[in-house]
């Protein structure tokens, strides 16, 4: 199996790349965005030595189906998937920060929590809560979107008085993110699974307000099985979970954990078979559809002139 990690598209109209941990961004004359989702895989803000096949296409087309799903709540930045690991889509001026909601005292909530913080980003969290119990009402943490390295918690008035949003537009976002999420919910108990937390991104463009990048993917959100969720809960046992915390988990168990003179484990052939497997899994459980693969490809080669061809294809029918 072939996996893309890097690409060199030379797209007409092209004025800028973003290479991000997964994702490479090509500008095209500041008018549409080209959104390649990689086989890249990162984990503790690494990205890891190989890459992941089909993981591009599992995301890109999670993400897909749902902003499809949400656009009747707010527009989104997608245009057109001409192919299976991209998305082209209007250029926005992206908010600097990112909209996280949490509907379970779950991940970097709990882990501050069980610290003894009872306020995160500014929003109280009432006490005598365990890992993974439902809040009240979901909470929304935001955080500030950082050029380089970590994503810094930062509290609704942060924003506003560091001018980062004015305060209606970022009341719009929180409008938009509750929304989002409800829907996410409604979404994933008809698969079975309990949407936990997730994460927006939003922009704009000519006055409107876009959602933009991935939405409810496994990269981007964290998922329970439903069934058992409760009988876990009350024994204090972990959730069974759809997210790429079973890589985190895999790493973790063999002495990596992101930190500096760490080495990352041998990523065998058999490992990463078993990755691709389990976002396939994902795929599956989120979406109620069957994964269809991307046509075999012999080389990594073929895969990409096949992404430049349908691109390309794509570019001159938007002109």
């Amino acid at each position: 199996m072939n996996a893309i990690t890097q690409t060199d598209f030379n797209f007409k109209g092209l004025t800028g790349k973003y290479t991000g941990k997964v994702r490479d961004v090509y500008n095209i004359n500041d008018q549409y965005l080209v959104m390649v989702v990689t086989d890249r895989i990162s984990a503790f803000d690494v990205v890891l030595p190989e890459g992941i096949p089909y993981k591009g296409q599992v995301l890109n087309q999670i993400a897909a189906k749902f902003l499809d799903a949400t656009a009747d709540i707010l527009p989104n930045w997608k245009l057109a998937v001409p192919d299976p690991m991209v998305t082209i889509g209007r250029k926005c001026e992206p908010f600097k920060v990112e909209m996280v909601i949490r509907g379970y005292l779950s991940g970097h909530a709990w882990r501050e929590y069980k610290a003894g913080k009872r306020t995160i980003c500014g929003v109280r969290m009432p006490d005598g809560m365990v890992e993974n119990q439902k809040f009240p009402e979901p909470i929304i943490t935001p955080t500030s979107k950082a050029a380089e390295g970590h994503d810094e918690d930062i509290s609704k008035e942060e924003i506003i008085a560091k001018g980062l949003v004015s305060r209606e537009e970022y009341e719009q976002l929180e409008n938009y993110t509750r929304k989002i999420y409800q829907r996410g919910c409604e979404i994933a108990a008809k698969m079975g699974l309990i949407l936990v937390d997730t994460k927006y991104e939003f922009g704009k463009k000519d006055g409107i307000i876009y959602l933009m990048d991935e939405i409810h993917t496994p990269d981007s959100s964290r998922y329970f099985y439903a069934n058992g969720y409760a009988e876990r809960l009350a024994k204090g046992e972990r959730q069974k979970q759809l997210s790429k915390e079973f890589v985190r988990e895999w790493l973790m168990a063999n002495g990596f954990q992101g930190q500096p003179g760490q080495q990352v484990p041998e990523m065998t052939p058999e490992i990463v078979a078993g990755i691709t497997d389990r976002y396939i899994e994902l795929y599956e459980k989120i979406t109620g559809e069957k994964f269809i693969k991307a046509p075999e490809a012999t080389d990594t080669q073929s895969i990409l002139n096949r992404i430049e061809r349908n691109v390309s294809e794509c570019l001159k029918q938007l002109e």
